[in-house]
């Protein structure tokens, strides 16, 4: 127990042990690493903060200050962190619900609980999340972004667009009369930008030539051409020539409503920031580990994370987490310690302090650009794909997921993916758990009895007026009452012994103790004696603890099948 809450365990930043063998090479190597991370950060930072429903402003803050705290307190070496596009859809429905200040607070309740998924030591359990239930809302997440990005990428100046996806997308069609042509021409041009321009030089973020090109265009067609009708960020948004100060964000309580309410209302989108942003910053990790060769502290990663969100909200910021794009930037161009993240944050903290009116002139459309190239690389369509032909259940729980992302939102389709998964789970192991019944003898070449008895391949014959049944599977809620409903069926007329072999439980829960309690209990009545065959270590103290060993009696508890053999005969012998 002392060990389990120890914080020393839990919490072991990566930088403290870079930095032991740190030298002048590797922090060129970093510096370099770290200012091109930035370039690449720099339009997604400012495209995931408007898309957002916030701002551009919002969206480098969180890239400077999350990305330093990650880096400078992570578990991972390389990771890169800030806002990332699996946000985008979770924060503007809160800020539709519960304005930016029930944003902030929201973000700040999810730091919290991220803080304490890595001192209880969680890291790991995240991993365990059903492949499927990942690309399901991923895939949706994708979707969803690039839903948003057609009244930019169109020009249709419409004010307010409906949040959930196919009100939005009636919207859309009834302003298709409102398509500003210049602006759906800079989109498409950002567009190809991006996509050519890799081909061409992919040392340089094709978003980055689009942005600045775009916004080149943009400003002759302005001043020299007349043509006004593109927006631009700084038509929309007032960029600051410095750092937001810190604040308490307001509660902006409504007339009867209590602090705690709020609370409880923002809950269940704190609990999916949280959720997405430990899958994502872990998932990012685990792909970084695998291309340097390193292993990552998911604990450590995870309260990194989570003072990452408590911290943001204070400057305005929105959630982050690890976003994979970045950390495989900085990875591929010589980032190899978190010194490289924070170069990526202070060189952002330059650009919001020096060239927030170049900022300004960026056109919406190509942000809009950029962002649909984004949530193309998001949506990992080629795993859509390939789950259509795995095992029809996971394509049921992936689809299910995706249809739910897009058409509710996140929280449901976690909440119902998980579900799913866990019932299909529990099906599969319920169908793979077999019980087996012996009447006459046992053949120790059968299920590698022959492990169990050396050489002598001579049958194991049961005693008269016994019966021998076996477990093949971990004894758990899904399958105990399976176990249950054919152990009432059990028993013959006359019999004196049950034998229940359970070499091959490897656990036991609460259901399965009860059922085996249910079970001595009839078997009782019945006038048979319960005798347990290898029990392992493990299970023994599960039932030792719950008292079924002194309920069956310890002599009824035997290692293996001869001892249990052995005591039918003596059972059969004392009751005849």
């Amino acid at each position: 127990m002392k060990n389990f809450f120890s914080f020393k365990n839990v919490f072991s930043p990566k930088l403290l042990s870079s930095l032991r063998s740190y030298n002048k090479e590797r922090f060129v190597q970093d510096l370099i690493a770290g200012m091109i991370v930035a370039v690449v950060a720099i339009p997604l930072a400012i495209a995931f903060g408007i898309s957002s429903g916030v701002g551009p402003t919002e969206g480098l803050v969180t890239a400077i200050i999350a990305g330093f705290i990650i880096s400078a307190f992570g578990g991972s070496k390389v990771q890169i962190g800030g806002p990332t596009g699996a946000f985008i859809v979770i924060i503007y429905g809160i800020i539709q619900q519960h304005g930016l200040a029930g944003l902030l607070i929201a973000t700040i309740m999810a730091g919290i609980l991220l803080i304490f998924m890595g001192l209880f030591k969680l890291g790991n359990v995240i991993k365990f999340v059903p492949y499927p239930v990942i690309v399901g809302f991923t895939a949706g997440i994708a979707v969803t972004i690039f839903s948003t990005q057609m009244n930019d990428l169109f020009g249709m100046g419409i004010q307010d667009a409906p949040a959930d996806f196919i009100h939005k997308w009636i919207c859309y069609f009834e302003h298709w009369r409102d398509i500003n042509w210049w602006a759906f021409a800079v989109g498409i041009a950002s567009l190809l930008i991006i996509i050519f321009s890799t081909k061409i030089n992919k040392k340089i973020p094709g978003s980055l030539v689009a942005i600045v090109l775009m916004t080149l265009v943009v400003w002759l067609l302005r001043e020299f051409g007349g043509i006004t009708s593109i927006t631009t960020i700084g038509d929309l948004y007032t960029l600051p020539s410095g750092m937001p100060a810190p604040h308490l964000p307001a509660l902006n309580l409504a007339e009867g409503e209590t602090w705690l309410n709020l609370v409880q209302d923002l809950f269940p989108s704190a609990f999916t920031i949280a959720m997405l942003g430990a899958i994502e910053s872990l998932l990012s990790a685990m792909v970084a580990d695998g291309v340097i060769g390193d292993k990552h502290n998911s604990n450590t990663e995870l309260i990194a994370q989570g003072i990452a969100n408590v911290v943001t909200p204070f400057f305005g910021g929105i959630p982050a987490t690890g976003a994979i794009a970045r950390t495989m930037a900085n990875i591929n161009n010589g980032g190899r310690t978190p010194v490289a993240g924070i170069v990526h944050a202070a060189m952002l903290l330059l650009v919001l302090l020096c060239f927030g009116p170049l900022v300004g002139m960026i056109p919406m459309a190509c942000l809009a650009g950029v962002l649909i190239v984004v949530s193309y690389n998001m949506s990992g369509w080629r795993s859509f794909v390939w789950l259509a032909k795995a095992p029809k259940s996971d394509f049921i729980v992936m689809l299910v997921t995706f249809i739910l992302t897009v058409i509710f939102d996140l929280t449901i389709a976690i909440e119902v993916g998980l579900l799913l998964a866990v019932i299909l789970f529990l099906k599969r192991t319920n169908e793979a758990t077999v019980i087996r019944s012996f009447s006459d003898e046992i053949d120790p070449t059968h299920q590698n009895d022959i492990r169990l008895h050396g050489n002598d391949l001579e049958k194991l014959h049961i005693p008269p007026h016994t019966e021998v049944y076996e477990i093949d599977g971990p004894y758990f809620f899904g399958i105990a009452n399976k176990f249950d409903e054919l152990s009432q069926r059990m028993g013959s007329e006359g019999q004196k012994v049950r034998i229940l072999r359970m070499r091959k439980v490897s656990f036991m829960d609460s259901t399965g103790i009860h059922n085996l309690e249910q079970l001595y209990l009839r078997s009782k009545r019945c006038g048979m004696t319960l005798v347990l065959s290898g029990v392992n270590e493990h299970v023994y103290r599960t039932l030792e603890k719950s008292g079924l060993v002194d309920m069956i009696g310890k002599e009824n508890v035997r290692n293996h099948i001869n001892g249990a053999l052995a005591r039918a005969e003596e059972l059969v012998k004392e009751n005849v």
